[in-house]
């Protein structure tokens, strides 16, 4: 996947969330949270992917290389 797929990945479920959120009665809709949940989660992956496909790039290394890290690794980063 390239830096432009993934961007357009990223802005894809960017939109979907800011839908749901939209929705009056979606926040107290188990399945709708749910689902923002996995798109938080998904967002979380593909910006840490993206931010490594660039360091790469930079480094002079291989952005290819650079594979989806799981959920519970990239939600275990500190703020």
């Amino acid at each position: 996947m390239s830096d432009n797929e993934l961007l357009d990945r990223i802005r894809n479920l960017v939109d979907e969330e800011h839908r749901l959120r939209a929705d009056p009665g979606s926040p107290d809709d188990p399945t709708t949270q749910a689902r923002i949940t996995s798109l938080e989660q998904q967002l979380d992956q593909c910006w840490d992917l993206l931010r490594r496909r660039r360091a790469a790039t930079e480094f002079g290394t291989d952005p290819g290389a650079a594979q989806v890290r799981p959920v519970s690794e990239v939600e275990g980063y500190l703020s």
